[in-house]
């Protein structure tokens, strides 16, 4: 008697349910949760161009209000034919303008402007390197401690007046003390040769409580009475003292840091993925991420050396730019560096302008615009977790 031949279509044939039970079980997709604000209005190369064209034309348009508008008032189209002269000459723009005005503009408001720009723009990017680091959209770069570090070292160097390198000492000290400050949350942080984006967060929210405690003790116990309307003020951040001179250095370091970012924007992208998809494919995820601390911890404490503690930028601006362009950083850092400028111009217009002729410290007014944000950013991941149960 031959054995019965199974069939082949049918089912329950015995080399159907082995081969059934050798086969690789199905992959399940798993879809991972996209970063807060990353689904965009101009996803289109078209639609990204038009926003960054918006986003420039508006940085324009602050930056005249900001020539125009201050305890004198400069028409528009005289401060740019003020520019104008300065940068093609008498021959071709007649200056029919006051003396005074050329004066205010170029050695004022233009330097003021500009280095508001750059501030602005250097906390944008910041915010955004750090928040994809860290992989958390509530991140800032006051995160680290390294902006009350800074304002420690210019504090120090107010109450004893060591004043060892002229006009630049507050700056190189703000400078130091954030630099000092970055290497001390490294140590806190650091455990088994690794640091996990958890610890480094916490490091520096501790860091920063025990330098704004020392900061107030420095303070408290000073014999000068005029040194906690100084340290107010640095602590708070300004534009008051901006100068041509200033301009440089923060500008090296904008377009340092930012060109670096774009050249690892794609493994910023990587690392938005998660740590173990960024291993998979190829990334060093810890000598990586310890490399773009120290780069955002060093444009954090070249801004703060320069204006103070502006706080709120570098955390309200990606979002709107994820919103408006996506989470690729290839798209979205140059659209933070304008946002974030114009917002930074913005500011300080509306702090030198609301109660003229005294002038607030732009910290106030970034502060009471972004804090609402912040409250709102909670809010709405408060909301998000609870509908994902």
């Amino acid at each position: 008697m031959h054995a019965p031949v199974p069939k082949q279509n049918d089912p329950d044939s015995h080399e159907a349910l082995l081969a059934v039970l050798q086969s690789a079980p199905p992959v399940q997709r798993v879809k991972s949760r996209p970063m807060p604000g990353a689904r965009s209005l101009g996803g289109r190369a078209s639609g990204y161009a038009l926003v960054i064209l918006l986003m420039a034309a508006l940085l324009v348009s602050v930056a005249v209000a900001g020539l125009m508008l201050g305890s004198v008032h400069i028409p528009g189209g005289t401060a740019i034919a003020i520019l104008a002269n300065l940068a093609l000459g008498d021959n071709l723009v007649d200056p029919y303008w006051r003396t005074v005005h050329e004066t205010i503009i170029i050695q004022t408001r233009m330097p003021r402007v500009v280095l508001a720009a750059l501030v602005g723009a250097s906390l944008g990017v910041t915010g955004m390197t750090i928040q994809s680091i860290v992989r958390n959209p509530l991140a800032g770069p006051s995160i680290l401690g390294v902006s009350s570090g800074a304002a420690t070292g210019a504090v120090v160097v107010m109450r004893w007046g060591l004043l060892g390198f002229g006009v630049f000492t507050l700056h190189i000290s703000a400078f130091l003390g954030g630099l000092v400050t970055l290497f001390a949350v490294f140590w806190v942080a650091r455990t088994g040769g690794h640091m996990t984006p958890t610890r480094l967060v916490l490091a520096g929210v501790a860091m920063s409580a025990i330098l704004s405690a020392l900061t107030s003790l420095i303070v408290l116990t000073s014999p000068d009475p005029q040194l906690a309307s100084r340290v107010l003020f640095w602590t708070l951040g300004g534009f008051g003292t901006a100068q041509w001179k200033l301009i440089p250095v923060p500008l090296a370091a904008l377009a340092l840091g930012l060109g670096v970012m774009l050249v690892q924007a794609r493994r910023l992208n990587l690392l938005m993925a998660g740590d173990e998809s960024a291993v998979a494919l190829g990334l060093d995820v810890q000598r990586f991420r310890q490399t773009m601390f120290v780069l955002a911890a060093a444009l954090t404490g070249i801004t703060v050396a320069v204006a103070g503690v502006i706080g709120f930028v570098g955390l309200i601006m990606p979002h709107i730019v994820r919103f408006l362009v996506g989470a690729d950083h290839r798209r979205s850092l140059p659209a933070v560096a304008l946002l974030g400028a114009s917002f930074a111009i913005g500011a300080d217009l509306v702090a030198r302008t609301v109660i003229a002729p005294l002038e607030l410290p732009v910290g106030i007014v970034t502060a009471l615009v972004g804090g609402p944000f912040f409250i709102w950013l909670l809010r709405r991941d408060a909301r998000g977790l609870g509908g994902a149960r």
